[in-house]
C-alpha cells in the first residue's frame, strides 16, 4: 500500500479513471479501518485523549520517503472551463431548469474539488498518526458519494458536469498551503465550514423552484450538510494537532495572511460550527473579522 494510486486519483485523466481509482482506495479504506494497529474505540480514545501528541506515530504507509509530487493544475481543467470567481454568474433566483442546473453544478464542482483536497491532505504530509489518513480516507469517499449523487442530479436535468464555467479557488489555496498547519486552518476548517454556512441558504432557494428532481436534490445537501459537519470537525482536529496551543487570533491570523482565498458569509451557521468543533468566541471573533472586513 502507497500513496501512488492517491496521486493517480488526483491526476486522472477522466471521470470515469478517476472514480475506478477511488473504488480501489476503497480497498485502502477498508484495510485502515479494519487494521489491528489502533484499538477498536480509537475513534473515541483518540478524539477524547487529552494527551494526543504523546501518543505514538504510526507508519503505516510503504513509502514516506518517497519524492512528493507537484500538483500543478486541477485534474478537471481537462473537461472544464476555468474562469475567474468574479465572472461567474450564479443565479440569485431559482426560475428555470437552466437555473437550477447552473446552480447545482457549482455545488457539484465543489465536491469534485473536495475529493482532490481530501486525497491531497493524505498525499501531500507524511509519518503522521494512522488516525490522520483514516479520517481523510473517509472524507474522500464521502465526498465521492457526494459527487455521484449530484451528478445524477444534475444528469437528471440534462446537463453534464462541465457544461458551465468553473473556479479554481479551491485549488488555488490547496496549492498556497504546502505547510501541514496552514493547510488544515484555511482549507478543512476554514473553507470546508463555510459549506456549512451556505448550505441553508442553498437549500431555501432550491426548494422556491417546482420540479420533480428538487426531492433528491433536498436530501443529497441533507446528506452533504450531516457529513460536512464531521468533516470540519476533523479540519478542526488536526487543526489543533498541528499546534501546541490554539486561540481564535491564531485561526484568524491565517485567514487573513490567505484573505484572498477565504470570505466570510454575512450569517454564520452557528449550530453546525459548534456540531464542528468552533467555540462561541471563535463565532464572535468571525462575525467581526466580516463586520470589519465588509
Amino acid at each position: 500500500m502507497d500513496f501512488t494510486l492517491i496521486f493517480e486519483a488526483m491526476i486522472a485523466q477522466s471521470l470515469e479513471e478517476k472514480l475506478k481509482l477511488i473504488a480501489n482506495i476503497e480497498q485502502m479504506a477498508q484495510e485502515l479501518l479494519e487494521s489491528e494497529n489502533l484499538p477498536s474505540n480509537t475513534l473515541d480514545s483518540y478524539y477524547l485523549e487529552s494527551s494526543f501528541q504523546t501518543q505514538e506515530i504510526q507508519h503505516f504507509f510503504t513509502d514516506f520517503h518517497s519524492h512528493i509530487r507537484p500538483l500543478r493544475t486541477p485534474s478537471y481543467q481537462r473537461f472544464c472551463t476555468i474562469t475567474h470567481p468574479t465572472k461567474i454568474r450564479r443565479p440569485r433566483h431559482i426560475k428555470s431548469v437552466q437555473s437550477l442546473a447552473k446552480v447545482l453544478h457549482s455545488i457539484v464542482h465543489i465536491e469534485y474539488s473536495a475529493i482532490d483536497l481530501a486525497l491531497d491532505a493524505m498525499y501531500r504530509f507524511r509519518h503522521l498518526p494512522l488516525q490522520y489518513y483514516r479520517d481523510w480516507l473517509i472524507v474522500a469517499l464521502q465526498e465521492t458519494n457526494h459527487f455521484r449523487l449530484l451528478l445524477d442530479s444534475l444528469h437528471s436535468l440534462g446537463y453534464e458536469y462541465g457544461d458551465f464555467a468553473v473556479h479554481s479557488q479551491l485549488f488555488d489555496a490547496q496549492s498556497a498551503t504546502q505547510d501541514f498547519r496552514d493547510r488544515m486552518a484555511l482549507l478543512h476548517r476554514g473553507l470546508e465550514a463555510n459549506g456549512l454556512d451556505a448550505n441553508p441558504f442553498v437549500v431555501a432557494k432550491i426548494e422556491r423552484f417546482e420540479h420533480e428532481s428538487i426531492p433528491q436534490i433536498l436530501q443529497t445537501l441533507e446528506i452533504i450538510l450531516h457529513d460536512e459537519i464531521e468533516h470540519v470537525r476533523k479540519g478542526d482536529f488536526w487543526w489543533r494537532y498541528a499546534n501546541t496551543k490554539t486561540s481564535p487570533e491564531d485561526f484568524l491570523a491565517i485567514l487573513q495572511n490567505f484573505k484572498q482565498f477565504h470570505s466570510l458569509p454575512k450569517i454564520l451557521n452557528h449550530k453546525a460550527r459548534l456540531q464542528a468543533g468552533f467555540s462561541a468566541e471563535e463565532l464572535k471573533c468571525l462575525t467581526h473579522l466580516y463586520s470589519t472586513n465588509s
